[in-house]
């Protein structure tokens, strides 16, 4: 069963990529888009290698930064429905954009992705930082959500103060976008998520104690004060670095951890861990593509279709899964 899901999952990912380069307007053969790839001298050279390819990568790399940041999360805190948004990740970076789109504070526009990521890594530090030496899981999620707030009235207020060139801008960010991404952006993330994608990969197995229990992961051994601020700390990083380029995109990050759990069997997060990243990724990837293709030439922002698509299957998910129990392992 495992070797047909990691078959399936192999197969998935080239399937839906290869699809989201092909489809659009004009519409290409797989063997058409390679070759635009291998030529440079071809005529869909660019449209296929510097629009398509970049934001079909960068639609793999965060939907699997969020899925995976959705994962630590749900996981430490022992909540299913927790996610990025308790961290005020998304909300500090949109902060950082709509000042300086406001205001125009004259930030070049290949700075912007590292303006927005500081801001959300600062919003993160603040919920680490308020977290303190607490050991409850509800704490930290309150702490978070009260940051997340926070932010969220900064940049209602700030938006208050734009034009409405400006809110056009700021609104299509803020709903979360994939639109106008290219290698840049790519490269401004990459770097991030590689980093926390390897930390998350150590924690993995303490992040497991930590659902048994705070008492079993004591007796296993398991540091439970600083497991949870790492894994919040390296949940923050990746959702920091995909809001700082492609603004909050909803559900990804709550809804992938519960279908790879479905697609696996089990609610391990060593094993849960590895199928998070490709379902994640797909189903950003899908959700891109319906985005612009559902309303052509109207594009849809992706934060708009995950969020119709997210609601209902996660309520359907969760309504068919038993709860996470120390022994549902």
């Amino acid at each position: 069963m495992i070797l047909i899901l990691k078959l399936g999952l192999a197969l998935a990912v080239p399937a839906a990529a290869t699809a989201a380069v092909c489809v659009g307007d004009p519409a290409l053969t797989p063997s058409t888009a390679l070759a635009a790839v291998a030529d440079p001298a071809h005529p869909m050279h660019v449209a296929v290698w510097e629009v398509r390819v970049p934001r079909v990568v960068l639609a793999l790399l965060a939907g699997a930064a969020l899925g995976v940041s959705g994962l630590l999360l749900q996981d430490v805190l022992r909540n299913p429905i927790a996610g990025p948004e308790l961290l005020g990740v998304s909300s500090g970076a949109a902060v950082v954009t709509a000042t300086i789109v406001v205001l125009g504070l004259g930030v070049p526009v290949a700075a912007l992705p590292y303006a927005a990521l500081a801001g959300a890594l600062t919003a993160g530090a603040l919920v680490l930082l308020a977290i303190g030496r607490t050991r409850s899981p509800d704490h930290v999620a309150l702490v978070g959500a009260a940051v997340s707030a926070a932010c969220g009235g900064l940049v209602v207020a700030v938006v208050g103060l734009g034009t409405q060139g400006n809110v056009v801008v700021l609104f299509r960010y803020l709903l979360g976008s994939l639109a106008a991404r290219g290698w840049d952006h790519v490269g401004a993330v990459a770097p991030w998520l590689v980093v926390a994608m390897a930390l998350a990969v150590l924690l993995r197995r303490r992040v497991e104690a930590l659902t048994l229990g705070d008492e079993v992961a004591v007796g296993l051994g398991v540091p439970v004060l600083p497991t949870r601020v790492a894994a919040v700390a390296v949940a923050a990083v990746l959702a920091a670095a995909v809001a700082s380029v492609c603004g909050p995109i909803a559900f990804v990050a709550l809804l992938a951890p519960h279908l790879a759990r479905r697609l696996v069997g089990t609610v391990s997060t060593r094993r849960v861990f590895w199928v998070v990243p490709p379902v994640g990724g797909v189903l950003l990837l899908l959700a891109d593509l319906v985005s612009r293709t559902l309303l052509y030439p109207v594009e849809v922002p992706v934060g708009v279709a995950t969020t119709l698509v997210g609601v209902p299957a996660l309520v359907l998910v969760l309504r068919g899964r038993a709860p996470v129990t120390a022994g549902a392992r």
